[in-house]
């Protein structure tokens, strides 16, 4: 752990005060800066890769491997994650 117990108890005491919505807010900002990280990672590791590729690559992340194939046509264990 990297945190105080303090510092925890205060982050936890803030996460009670916020109205729904804006934890939502704080959820949906994570969930867009983890798929941006994600995205700048393919982007290094495959930089020629398309646009439709870069995405498929994307969705692999957070679908398993029968659902990419089933719906996309993509195997993620052959074309990379």
């Amino acid at each position: 752990d990297d945190t105080s117990p303090e510092a925890h108890r205060i982050m936890i005491e803030g996460y009670r005060k916020m109205a729904p919505h804006e934890k939502m807010e704080q959820v949906n900002a994570l969930t867009r800066n983890v798929r941006e990280m994600a995205l700048a990672r393919i982007r290094r590791e495959h930089p020629d890769c398309s646009e439709r590729e870069m995405k498929l690559r994307l969705a692999s992340l957070w679908l398993d491997r029968e659902t990419m194939i089933k719906v996309f046509d993509w195997d993620p264990e052959e074309e990379g994650y």
